[in-house]
């Protein structure tokens, strides 16, 4: 039998016949020991042959074979799904297509087997929705759990982010939407996300401690400002979010109005705790978001939200040099409306500052090679995309000197987050030299779109030494010309 086995899964395409039939086997004890029922079994012996048919008319059946086995691994007691599968061919042939693909979607459907419904409907996989739709979306989804029912609104909250990153990267993957928008509607998701998690934590305090009557309007009081890769419109599939949390209150030692009030300190600070816990518990349907809170002012021993003056006094007087770099990229993606004003106010005063051209140079080159120290996975014949000689954190940090560099003279430097239009700005004041910030604009997205076909191949984001030669070439060359000495 086995000899007859392995001559068909060779005869069917497979370059490793026998690493074949041994998934296959080690497959069918698992079953086994899961202890399937008739009907599931039933369903199981129909369904095989249609996958492996489904496979061996792929493009390379060795590596998909093992990674859609530990998907039905992850099913076969849910016959729902098998049902699905079954029932559906063009649903069977998209799992296949894009578990094919991507060993990052294929780990998501696996660890979140829900997401196989998003492949029913192939119109809306391939088309990931925008902001105003993601909201509707959302909405809709959170419209029929009990207002106070916080576990069920945390499972659906989930399962909307994950179903429409599912979609992302389907588009992505199969050449739907360009590499460049790819964070755009994954920093919607995100928006949209924080958001309403702001939304429901602070309904759940108000319904308890009543509301801070800060008097700035009807919002909140409250605002989160997104950095890094979320506040540049940036983020990847495995992006954290960084942030901080800011408020209105003046008074700290005010109370809210509510049955069992609290001082407004402690009110924000619990509404902080709350969206961090609603982001980052484990739940049935996984983790929301990993969070990164140590760009706040006093990093990780610093309070976790802050007053809007406090963190104006703290940019003004005791921030370093890379606090404000971290500024460059900063912005509000949720909250009180008048407070995302209030904070831009902040931030241009800030980098707008006039600044020593070679004070700026040294303490940004000395923070560059602390990071490069501590973070650079480089070895022989292999690059670290992200923080190599010539690398994405390179180019990152020259839009950031430049900004605060020139930003006192050419003030509409501070209007952007992203490094594409800030180095767009940059090239129009003719502040580098040549075509350079086309160079760097273009070796940038290169870069990106490298490290970004890393994740989805869910490998370490390393190339290597002899690609993306010349990109790598040029960004040494102008950090050389431009920060050192």
């Amino acid at each position: 039998v086995g000899e007859h086995a392995l001559g068909q899964l060779d005869e069917a395409g497979f370059r490793a016949p026998a690493e074949a039939l041994a998934h296959l086997h080690q497959f069918r004890q698992t079953v086994e020991r899961r202890g399937l029922g008739v009907r599931g079994r039933e369903r199981l012996d129909e369904l095989m042959p249609r996958l492996l048919q489904a496979v061996v008319a792929y493009a390379a059946p060795d590596s998909v074979l093992p990674r859609l086995l530990k998907i039905l691994e992850a099913i076969v007691r849910r016959t729902a799904y098998l049902a699905l599968l079954l029932e559906n061919s063009g649903a069977l042939g998209q799992l296949v297509r894009l578990v094919g693909i991507s060993p990052w979607v294929s780990a998501q459907i696996e660890r979140h087997p829900l997401l196989l419904d998003e492949l029913l409907d192939t119109r809306r996989l391939y088309t990931p929705l925008r902001h105003s739709d993601l909201e509707a979306e959302l909405k809709s989804l959170l419209g029929g759990v009990d207002a106070q029912d916080l576990e069920q609104q945390m499972e659906r909250l989930r399962q909307f982010s994950q179903s429409n990153m599912l979609r992302v990267a389907a588009a992505d993957l199969t050449g739907a939407i360009p590499l460049m928008v790819v964070s755009d509607y994954l920093t919607d998701i995100a928006e949209v996300t924080l958001d309403r998690v702001l939304n429901l934590a602070w309904l759940h305090l108000c319904a308890r401690h009543g509301r801070p009557v800060h008097g700035i309007g009807d919002g909140p009081g409250f605002v989160v400002i997104g950095y890094g890769k979320l506040g540049g419109i940036e983020l990847g599939y495995r992006s954290d979010l960084d942030l901080v949390f800011l408020h209105a209150g003046e008074r700290a030692t005010a109370m809210t109005d509510g049955p069992h009030p609290l001082a407004w300190d402690l009110f924000f600070n619990r509404l902080g705790q709350r969206m961090i816990h609603m982001l980052t518990a484990q739940t049935p349907a996984g983790v929301l978001y990993q969070v990164d809170m140590r760009l706040r002012p006093d990093g990780a021993k610093g309070l976790l939200v802050r007053s809007l003056s406090s963190f104006a006094e703290y940019q003004a007087k005791d921030a370093w040099t890379w606090e404000h770099q971290a500024l460059v990229r900063a912005r509000p993606v949720a909250g009180d409306p008048e407070m995302a004003r209030r904070f831009e106010v902040v931030r241009r005063e800030i980098l707008r500052r006039p600044r020593d051209a070679a004070t700026l140079r040294g303490e940004v080159r000395s923070m560059r090679g602390r990071m490069r120290e501590q973070s650079d996975k480089s070895r022989p014949g292999h690059f670290d995309l992200k923080q190599g000689v010539g690398g994405i954190a390179d180019i990152e940090f020259m839009v950031q000197y430049l900004t605060l560099r020139w930003a006192s003279e050419h003030p509409d430097l501070v209007r952007w987050t992203d490094n594409i239009r800030l180095l767009e700005t940059l090239a129009r004041h003719d502040l580098l030299p040549g075509a350079s910030a086309t160079a760097l604009a273009d070796a940038y997205r290169a870069l990106r779109a490298a490290y970004h076909r890393c994740v989805l191949l869910d490998a370490p984001t390393l190339i290597g030494d002899d690609v993306l030669v010349a990109e790598r070439t040029q960004v040494r060359a102008l950090w050389e010309r431009l920060l050192e000495d």
